[in-house]
């Protein structure tokens, strides 16, 4: 995890974006601020940030059409959209689509940092099962076939005389298929597979 990692702000409100900017660094928080969407995307990369602030209603493109963008990538941060009253709505959609949170400006210092902290750390925690989850489905991607046949019947605790009969080949041909399998999977036993594959929560 990149412990760098930054809240960003989208808002068309220099005002606001300054005050919150400050608020954050004195909590020692690393921010970034756009005054609207498109520079935002242009400079966008999901590892850069672990919480984002997006303002409902923006000149040109809006926070919804841009959260539409950003859950195009693989990972999205959490987002929290700041909303006038009029845009509550608006914001209550957002949540429907999977937005983290909205304040409705205006807001209080406290509200703000305690949601914000909470976002960060469930993006960490997310952030982790995603990471381990790339990783599992990078290895299973190496496996064939036949291996992936066996490795299946690894995690049900059939053994290798089982195996074979299941499949109707020779138990030397299992134990050559098990050792690739938990070779290309990076682990020792079917113990470690099995909690490889939970942890990315992955079926087999």
């Amino acid at each position: 995890m990149n412990p760098e990692r930054r809240i960003g702000i989208v808002d068309d409100d220099e005002a606001l974006r300054d005050a919150l900017s400050w608020l954050f660094s004195t909590r020692n928080h690393q921010v970034s601020t756009f005054a609207d969407a498109e520079s935002f995307l242009a400079a966008y990369s999901p590892d850069d940030f672990g919480c984002l602030l997006l303002d409902v209603r923006m000149p040109g493109m809006g926070g919804l059409e841009a959260f539409s963008k950003l859950k195009e990538y693989a990972y999205c941060p959490p987002v929290i959209f700041l909303t006038g009253h009029g845009d509550v709505p608006m914001a209550v959609s957002a949540l429907k689509q999977g937005a983290a949170d909205f304040l409705e400006k205006p807001f209080s210092d406290n509200e703000m940092v305690d949601l914000a902290e909470r976002c960060l750390a469930q993006d960490a925690e997310r952030r982790r099962t995603f990471e381990a989850r790339e990783s599992a489905e990078a290895r299973l991607a190496q496996l064939t076939p036949r291996e992936r046949e066996v490795m299946k019947l690894i995690l049900v605790g059939r053994l290798n005389k089982q195996i074979a009969d299941d499949l109707s080949i020779s138990m030397k041909t299992v134990e050559v298929h098990r050792a690739r399998t938990l070779e290309k999977m990076q682990v020792k036993t079917a113990m470690e597979l099995a909690a490889l594959l939970r942890d990315a929560g992955i079926e087999p």
